[in-house]
């Protein structure tokens, strides 16, 4: 398929939702793989089975954080050296994005099994909860290498408008994951162990599928591993750009690790609520979260061809139309609260606790979408310290600020309010940070 077929910049918005789309869809599936996760592990009603699978959130987010350094730095990339036209680069790019994804997750799987009860304990585990932990823990770090693969050609292939091919190599391995989960979790009554095994399969199917689209339908990626090298200024454009998106979710993680410490004290029913309110928070983030990424492609490609004009009306569009989607979502998760959380566990307390948490968490989704979007942009079009500034206030230094002071304060109430106060904050950075960059 021709760059120009692909990227139609005279139907700016047709094009945008023609890459969209297919990583909305894959947003949902996963999405649904993550819930049926939680689903399954909630059905056997043993709190402290939901709460040692939920401790390990962090682990996984941290290794999407690793994945999306290549991911995401190598994505944005190559959508610029795309529109520049230059796609001898390209190949050179991905195929160094590709091999050092695998060499970085078995480099890091050693440590992360020999210290497992120290990150453990470091996590918020228990002495209820450590066992049930400890097995979801070791086989997650075990697929270390496979978890991050499966960020870099999901990523890639979009940069090159294989939008739908990634989406299928996505929606296949969550499908099997779904297969999979009641039979490992209850049928053959593996707990914890069958509901990390699953997931680690359903990545591997993810990598060899996007492996097998890159071989047989790209024009440009490559993995010929004579050709995996990038000079010294490239480096720097991924690792830049990568590592704040990484920020995003390394800090995500340590917000949750922060959340769960504190909630110590009132009990592991509350963090297993927690851990049940971020899987469906997660449900309106993750379609957010999609319609901000899939723009990246259009984004980078506007950026690199100089049509700052076009990049401007599209970037409008998206945020009027973010906001608006994120408005709708919220009013509905606010509403349908309680019998959301029902549907996952039959616990009075949790699901008490959970319901307040639950509408808290999801009232700053409006400001939320803002953040996502401009962080993509800045990403797209490479402006590193602006991403990076953003990546670090959401769920990082805003969150952390606001989450000390309004515990201090409030106790258990200002834990209720700290995220949506941090995510109206961090959407005014986003717009100040926009003005500054983009005012020429």
């Amino acid at each position: 398929m021709s760059q120009q077929s692909v990227f139609d910049t005279d139907r700016l918005v047709h094009s945008y939702f023609k890459l969209a789309l297919p990583v909305v869809f894959s947003m949902v599936i996963t999405l649904i793989y993550n819930l049926a996760d939680t689903y399954f592990i909630a059905k056997t009603n043993d709190a402290m089975l939901v709460a040692g699978v939920s401790l390990c959130a962090p682990l996984f987010t941290a290794l999407m954080a690793i994945g999306n350094i290549y991911g995401q730095g190598g994505s944005s990339l190559i959508s610029r050296l795309l529109g520049a036209g230059d796609r001898a680069s390209v190949g050179r790019v991905s195929a160094f994005c590709f091999y050092l994804a695998i060499l970085t997750g078995a480099v890091i799987a050693l440590p992360l099994l020999l210290l497992r009860r120290p990150v453990l304990g470091l996590l918020g585990a228990s002495a209820h909860t450590v066992a049930h932990a400890e097995e979801y823990y070791t086989v997650i770090v075990a697929g270390a290498p496979l978890v991050i693969l499966s960020f870099i050609h999901s990523n890639l292939m979009r940069s090159e408008g294989m939008s739908t091919l990634s989406m299928t190599g996505t929606v296949a391995g969550s499908l099997l994951n779904i297969v999979l989960d009641p039979i490992f979790i209850s049928g053959l009554g593996w707990g914890a162990r069958g509901a990390a095994l699953a997931t680690v399969m359903g990545y591997a199917l993810t990598d060899l599928l996007c492996l097998l689209f890159v071989v047989k339908r790209s024009a440009a990626l490559s993995v010929d591993v004579r050709k995996a090298r990038v000079n010294r200024g490239e480096l720097g454009q991924i690792f830049s750009v990568g590592t704040t998106a990484a920020i995003t979710n390394i800090a995500t993680s340590v917000c949750v690790v922060l959340m769960n410490q504190f909630l110590l004290p009132y009990g592991d029913d509350r963090i297993a609520a927690l851990g049940i309110v971020l899987k469906v928070t997660m449900v309106v983030q993750l379609i957010l979260v999609g319609f901000s990424f899939g723009g990246v492609p259009l984004f980078g490609y506007l950026f690199g061809a100089g049509e700052r004009d076009k990049l401007g009306r599209l970037l409008r569009f998206c945020t009027r139309f973010l906001c608006a989607l994120a408005l709708a979502e919220s009013l509905a998760v606010f509403l349908l609260a309680k019998p959301l959380i029902r549907a996952f566990i039959d616990d009075a307390v949790i699901i008490a606790e959970g319901t307040v948490m639950l509408r808290w968490q999801i009232s700053g989704m409006v400001f939320c979408a803002v953040v996502l979007l401009y962080t993509c942009l800045f990403q797209a079009s490479g402006k590193a310290k602006e991403a990076l500034a953003l990546s670090l206030s959401r769920q990082g230094l805003i969150f952390v600020a606001v989450f000390a002071v309004a515990t201090l304060v409030a106790k258990y109430d200002g834990f209720l309010v700290s995220q949506p106060v941090s995510d109206a904050l961090s959407a005014a950075l986003a717009l100040a940070l926009y003005r500054r960059a983009f005012r020429s």
